[in-house]
């Protein structure tokens, strides 16, 4: 879990980094989709083609700590308990152009195949295209890329698009049962961690308790 000092982003910072130009469609989709299903990257990143419902605007994620499914005897299955995750319209406009008529194998996957040697889960290779999975690695040194201002290794984390989907939505009145179903925590304390509201949010919030004429 990230650690409490973990920042969240505005909504501007996180618009403004997407539209630039200089940004790949891939990342494009990649950081839209961080923020609008507020899921872990590793989930994000592992997500298959096969498990997308882009009618319903959600796919269904291995969650971390997914237990395996068990048959009635106890034996342990390869296949886990999934958990859905939902985006709204940036991703849903972004993806089918990301996909581009590909109907299976990962989601997100580099520009490059795989060089001489390197071994390769078969799950983890486009088998229209041939090219790999994008790793965790890759994806926060593109974010870190994008975003450091102090040399490499200042930029953005990849935790932070969580941290910042689940703040934006607290600043707006969702309350800690609505955040816990959208994280998927199970303990109202882990979202707690994540819930980072704005100094101008707390100031608005704050106006409220002001004399009723004030307001006027």
């Amino acid at each position: 879990m990230p650690d409490s000092e973990t920042p969240a982003r505005s909504k501007i910072a996180i618009d403004r980094l997407i539209a630039r130009r200089e940004v790949h469609l891939r990342e494009k989709t990649f950081y839209r989709m961080l923020y609008e299903t507020a899921a872990r990257a590793e989930e994000i990143l592992s997500l298959n083609i096969e498990n997308l419902d882009l009618a319903g605007r959600r796919a269904s994620v291995k969650a971390k700590g997914a237990r395996a499914k068990t048959r009635r005897r106890g034996q342990a299955r390869e296949d886990f308990v999934l958990e859905a995750v939902y985006w709204d319209a940036g991703t849903a406009r972004l993806l089918p152009r990301l996909l581009k008529g590909r109907t299976r194998g990962p989601v997100f996957i580099t520009h490059r195949r795989p060089g001489p040697g390197k071994v390769v889960s078969p799950r983890d290779i486009c088998p229209d295209t041939g090219l790999a999975r994008l790793s965790y690695g890759q994806a926060r040194a593109l974010l870190d890329e994008h975003t450091a201002l102090g040399g490499p290794g200042t930029g953005w984390d990849l935790h932070e698009w969580r941290h910042s989907a689940l703040t934006h939505l607290g600043e707006q009145g969702a309350t800690l049962l609505m955040l816990m179903a959208k994280s998927r925590h199970k303990k109202p304390e882990n979202v707690r961690r994540y819930f980072k509201p704005s100094p101008e949010a707390i100031a608005e919030v704050t106006s409220l308790l002001a004399p009723g004429d004030s307001r006027r």
